[in-house]
């Protein structure tokens, strides 16, 4: 299916020259003055070779529909990690690669959504809030307002975040995996 090269998203399986390609990461540029651009980093699903691609923003590219179902993680070893799909128990082992360093969102038992093709891991959605517990964090300070200060926190998976001065150690949180901004704290 062809598309445009300014609606491409992470996730996405490209076919350029007979090969497929899963894009990683992908940028618009637009210019002052000038044509716009799309960037974008590709992973060759046949080598994991990296490449890296510009387009004009208006050009078309052939994009490949892929399988995307909700799989359940399990767990992470030396192979990779382990998802299994709820309805069949078919088991997947994804690449490091694949996940990067957004393996910090991982919970065990979550639910995600993996697109595959031919069997292959070639992209990840991970749920938009996730909840997480403040490890690490000022104390608070009195005469602080609550509605516009907030202070760094360490969550428990490792991920730095910015919370109102009433969260304390221990308490648990729901975060946006877009940006890893507090939400609010859970309800649990």
């Amino acid at each position: 299916m062809k598309v445009i090269a300014s609606s491409l998203r992470k996730g996405n399986v490209l076919e350029i020259d007979g090969k497929l390609y899963a894009v990683l990461t992908v940028s618009n540029f637009h210019p002052g003055k000038g044509t716009p651009t799309t960037s974008a980093d590709l992973r060759r699903l046949s080598d994991g070779v990296k490449v890296s691609e510009r387009w004009r923003t208006v050009e078309q590219v052939e994009r490949v529909n892929v399988d995307e179902r909700e799989y359940d993680f399990l767990y992470e070893d030396g192979e990779g990690f382990h998802f299994m799909q709820p309805e069949s128990y078919e088991q997947v082992t994804v690449g490091a690669d694949l996940i990067g360093d957004d393996k910090v969102y991982l919970q065990e038992g979550m639910r995600v959504f993996l697109k595959t093709y031919e069997g292959v891991a070639v992209g990840i959605e991970y749920p938009q809030k996730i909840t997480v517990e403040i490890v690490e964090t000022e104390p608070v300070v009195k005469g602080q307002t609550a509605s516009s200060s907030y202070k760094p926190a360490m969550a428990g998976n490792g991920l730095r975040i910015m919370v109102p001065p009433h969260i304390g150690v221990g308490t648990r949180v729901i975060i946006n995996t877009e940006d890893n901004s507090y939400v609010s704290r859970a309800q649990d």
